[in-house]
């Protein structure tokens, strides 16, 4: 990709990321380490040019699918959905506020744009998967991409959608894994060992690839490769930081659901290169 190109992926991720957390500061409610480890793999996918979806016509039939199953940030996905055109990026000031469209977790009747209620983990991939066999059976050739935690592999559900989705060859699908290595309260190595991840899908037939998931231009190529193989679905774990981008919440469990103060708001934006937009 272009320099120039890459620099404004780069400055709307961080967009992205101050407004996340000004939602946060907003409704002292949120998980703004999540926000800022997913702000990047999301700016690729909706202001990159990935997925095929039109904010006019969120219902269109022919329409990419997207699920953020890690539905608890919603921050980033609400203002990645904005930045997109889905709704005016001025309800961001409404996050969690009562009679919001936006809820701490997506949902599919209030807001265009969020194709499945999440918020419970291991329930984002199934649906995925069914979405995804649903074209298949259709003849249709859109595609689904899901993006999950790390810490929410640790539901089952997601290894039997693992399995149905490699029985049926559904190279349409793609699961990102946001692997920023924290879950709520620990590390997720301390929690459940995970490593080695790549091979854990390998051995459930996906096609993986791991990446930079802070690198646009990592990840764009990527994306743009998809489907990694014909007949296989495809895994992108996506190696992230947990609060990717402020020095005060990077890789601290504390920031998995840590509020940030107005001080704090203001260094954040600093660091970020934006200014706080609220």
């Amino acid at each position: 990709m272009a320099e120039s190109s890459l620099k404004h992926l780069q400055q709307a991720a961080n967009l992205t990321r101050i407004r996340a957390m000004s939602m946060t500061h907003h409704s002292q409610l949120g998980h703004t380490g999540g926000d800022l480890s997913s702000a990047d793999v999301l700016t690729c996918l909706y202001l990159g040019g990935i997925l095929a979806v039109d904010p006019a016509r969120p219902h269109w039939e022919q329409r990419d699918r997207f699920i953020m199953s890690k539905g608890h940030c919603s921050g980033a996905f609400y203002a990645t959905l904005a930045a997109r055109g889905f709704f005016p990026v001025e309800q961001l000031k409404t996050f969690m506020d009562p009679l919001s469209m936006l809820n701490g977790h997506p949902d599919r009747n209030k807001l265009p744009g969020v194709e499945a209620n999440t918020g419970p983990l291991g329930h984002g991939a199934p649906i995925a998967v069914g979405a995804a066999l649903a074209a298949k059976m259709r003849g249709e050739h859109w595609r689904v991409f899901v993006l999950t935690g790390d810490g929410e592999l640790q539901e089952g559900s997601n290894w039997e959608a693992a399995m149905t989705a490699h029985h049926y060859k559904l190279d349409n699908l793609t699961v990102i894994v946001d692997r920023n290595r924290i879950q709520q309260g620990d590390f997720t190595e301390n929690t459940i060992q995970m490593d080695p991840l790549a091979p854990k899908w390998s051995s459930f037939g996906f096609a993986v690839r791991e990446v930079d998931g802070h690198n646009h231009e990592e990840l764009m190529q990527v994306f743009q490769s998809l489907p990694l193989e014909p007949g296989k679905p495809t895994c992108i774990i996506a190696n992230t930081v947990k609060g990717k981008g402020v020095s005060f919440a990077e890789n601290k469990p504390a920031w998995h659901h840590g509020v940030p103060t107005r001080e704090q708001l203001f260094m954040a934006a600093e660091e970020l290169g934006v200014e706080v937009p609220w």
